[in-house]
């Protein structure tokens, strides 16, 4: 049975981070808007099998190592372990308050919400399949596509097995496994490596590329590393992981690093953390006349494809990163432009990137070495987080830095990057910077709250326009 549900201004498919946030300015901006999402709350990957609750279980695994190092402040707890029951308890509580208020603020904007599979049925045509028995259609004058990605799975692993998973399966784990290989140190390697070492797994991640987080610069993958080794995570580099063959009791895997020394390993688990791959395929795009790039769809500067009523945002995007807040930012662009408003469109080199592990590492702009492949004269200052009065207070050893690339001619600042604890909250300052195209002597010159974490941002400044006051 087809149900014509009604007409809109604005349909959305997909109700992640990207869909809702657009659905919910669309809604303040007083169009008729229908969210289509086919999980039962919204939220996406983001809130349900991703950002939040890996976060959630990184805040339960840096409890546990403060726990363990409580000495250090005077307190005495005996023999901290973990609960992976409680932690999931936690996690999930955690997930559900956030989708509870995702769907109040849907509400509170008036916007329609229906569950099921959104999939183009004409340029203003959206048919929704619910159940087996069960389709409605709905009409609506622009469509906003945002149906994110899933964890890629690539064809030489076998899925068959429950002792090879991705990240949708770690999340879940009811169990600390005694040795797992993360394949993959991107973001979302790294944060499971991590959560795991403080679990208490015996941990070894696994990267092609020559260093830890390849996407940053070289001397945050460097210090990361390092922090890696004293936790006792052990980081192949430059390794490539040739076989995989499920047992009995966990996966034999054969490694190849750049030498061309191969290694055998067996683990319990194969955390496979090698990409995400875009959610297109249902979505019926050629029969629209969209065309795609490896599933991803290419757009214009206001998030437009090349039906100038059907935009695209979030994961599904050729060449923006696949982020939560970027996402985020081009359903509001979209929206606006639908609304005939002046947008900004994004900016690749101002978009801040965020690793949650253990030690954080954050950055925006460009690295070293890309500052100077872009022809640019630059100088650099770095300024160690354990000089500040904060970080004694904070932890025992503190690891960390921030380093700030600048233009050697005016100064204007290139790239902010940050290795420690909370980076990923100290890097907002470096957006607003980067944003307003501040300068070194610009950012040396705000005085920061002492004692402070963030006073390191102030003297990596003051570094570039005549040296750190405490170093």
């Amino acid at each position: 049975m087809v149900e014509k549900i009604g007409s809109f201004d604005v349909a959305v498919v997909g109700g992640g981070p990207g869909g809702y946030v657009a659905a919910i300015r669309a809604g303040q901006l007083g169009m008729s808007t229908i969210l289509i999402e086919k999980d039962p709350q919204p939220g996406g990957t983001c809130l349900h099998r991703g950002c939040i609750p890996t976060k959630a279980l990184l805040q339960s695994a840096h409890v546990l190592d403060v726990a363990k190092e409580s000495s250090y402040f005077g307190i005495q707890l005996d023999n901290p372990s973990v609960d992976m029951e409680g932690v999931l308890s936690f996690q999930k509580k955690i997930v559900q308050k956030n989708a509870k208020g995702v769907e109040y603020l849907l509400k509170k904007n008036g916007v329609t919400t229906v569950h099921g599979t959104g999939r183009l049925d004409g340029l203003n045509s959206i048919r929704v399949v619910i159940d087996d028995q069960t389709e409605k259609v709905v009409e609506a004058k622009n469509i906003i596509l945002a149906t994110g990605s899933v964890a890629a799975r690539p064809g030489f692993l076998d899925w068959s097995t429950d002792k090879i998973i991705t990240s949708d399966e770690a999340l879940k784990l009811d169990s600390v496994p005694g040795k797992v290989v993360v394949l993959g140190a991107g973001a979302v390697g790294c944060e499971f490596a991590s959560i795991l070492n403080s679990f208490g797994s015996d941990v070894t991640i696994v990267e092609m590329m020559d260093r830890l987080l390849p996407i940053e610069d070289h001397e945050c993958s460097a210090e990361l590393q390092r922090s890696f080794k004293k936790h006792g995570i052990r980081s192949m580099v430059s390794t490539k992981l040739e076989k995989a063959t499920p047992t009995a009791s966990g996966v034999d895997l054969v490694l190849t690093d750049g030498n061309g020394k191969t290694e055998e390993i067996h683990a319990d688990i194969l955390l496979c953390a090698i990409g995400r791959k875009p959610v297109t395929d249902a979505l019926k795009l050629d029969q629209v006349g969209i065309k795609t790039e490896n599933g991803f769809i290419p757009v214009n500067p206001d998030q437009s494809t090349t039906r100038p009523n059907i935009f695209a945002i979030g994961d599904i995007v050729h060449g923006t990163a696949q982020l939560a807040h970027v996402a985020s930012a081009e359903g509001i662009i979209a929206v606006e432009s639908i609304a005939g408003m002046h947008t900004q469109p994004i900016v690749n080199e101002r978009v801040p990137n965020a690793t949650y592990c253990h030690p954080e590492v954050a950055s925006i702009g460009l690295t070293e070495n890309a500052a100077r492949e872009a022809g640019h004269e630059i100088k650099v200052s770095k300024f160690p987080l354990s000089a500040l009065g904060k970080a004694g207070i904070v932890g025992k050893a503190v690891p960390g830095f921030f380093k700030i690339i600048a233009d050697e001619a005016y100064g204007e600042i290139l790239g902010i990057h940050i290795v420690g604890p909370h980076a990923t909250d100290l890097i907002s300052e470096g957006c607003a910077i980067l944003g307003l195209e501040g300068t070194a002597a610009d950012l040396a010159h705000i005085i920061h709250p002492h004692p402070t974490l963030g006073e390191g941002m102030m003297e990596a400044a003051h570094g570039l326009v005549g040296g750190a006051i405490h170093m």
